[in-house]
């Protein structure tokens, strides 16, 4: 059976309260729970994808029962738009919705210490994962480390380390997700977009590594940062099962996606979660996934010579 990526953050878990379990004290057969949450997080994506679930939008309650356990969960449909609506801080003391600009010169980092600690411990005990960064973290454990993050908590170190790997890997997503705007930013969306369509090899690989010479230095380190970090873990991808598409269809409407002007443009029914433009924006960073390694100073040395060369 084809093993089919959803939207990055419009998982299962996105809408819904916790799920209740209820044993019956009976025995029951190894990895029942494994398979029972396998079983609703199929019904989750069935309904989820059904035209009047989608168009309702309300509130919907089930049951699974499988070997003596019952699972009771609610669900409504939240469209890509808000499930990626990007939410500005209102206080610039914390990581989360902060301008990564902002974070770096207070941290005096190049990349924020949140993405740095988050790539660790995925690289320690979590490159080896099946689904890692697909598979969802549970929401609590997320936002517990978010606000260990934002508050610049002593104990951070000590809670990642005890904390579930897909609850970091989780983390690790929100933080860009919530980024005031996309890493890639607003303004060179339209180009990375135009970029990307481009037939000719050649022509294609100037524009695309220009573009990354015109993003702002915090915005391009981390980017580099990220992009080698993702390419560690698809190189485990007989384990765990991430390839360099897997992850670009994860990790690239989170990076790289239009301005909420143009996304809302772009809609044109309550039922139309997916915008035309996600493929384009799942090649982009499956483009720079699958280049050799790029390195900044190499394309600040480039920057120098183009701005020179009249």
């Amino acid at each position: 059976m084809t093993d089919v990526l959803p939207q990055p953050d419009c998982s299962p878990e996105a809408g819904r309260e916790p799920l209740e379990l209820e044993e019956s004290g009976s025995k029951r057969p190894p990895n029942t729970g494994a398979r029972l949450w396998g079983r609703v997080r199929n019904k989750l994506l069935r309904n989820k994808l059904d035209p009047q679930t989608v168009e309702t939008k309300n509130w919907h309650t089930d049951v699974i029962e499988m070997n003596g356990i019952k699972v009771e969960f609610s669900m409504k449909f939240t469209s890509r738009d808000m499930s990626l609506k990007r939410t500005p801080s209102k206080k610039q003391t914390g990581v989360f919705g902060v301008k990564i600009s902002v974070v770096t010169k207070r941290e005096r980092s190049k990349v924020p210490y949140i993405v740095r600690q988050c790539v660790e411990e995925v690289e320690k005990r979590g490159i080896e994962e099946v689904g890692i960064y697909r598979i969802s973290g549970v929401a609590t454990d997320i936002q517990a480390l978010k606000a260990v993050f934002d508050a610049n908590n002593k104990d951070i170190l000590l809670m990642l380390s005890d904390m579930d790997i897909n609850a970091i890997a989780g983390t690790l997503k929100l933080y860009f997700r919530e980024l005031p705007e996309p890493l890639l930013t607003d303004r060179l969306y339209p180009a990375f977009m135009e970029g990307i369509a481009l037939s000719d090899p050649a022509a294609k690989e100037n524009c695309m590594m220009h573009l990354l010479r015109s993003l702002p230095d915090p915005n391009l380190i981390t980017f580099l940062f990220l992009l080698e970090h993702l390419k560690r873990v698809a190189e485990k991808e007989p384990i765990n099962k991430m390839s360099l598409h897997n992850l670009a269809t994860v990790f690239g409407p989170t990076l790289l996606r239009p301005s909420e002007v143009e996304s809302k443009a772009h809609l044109t029914s309550a039922a139309d979660i997916w915008s035309h433009d996600v493929m384009a924006q799942v090649q982009v960073l499956l483009y720079y996934l699958q280049h050799p390694p790029i390195s900044f100073a190499e394309l600040k040395r480039n920057t120098l010579y183009f701005s020179t060369d009249v």
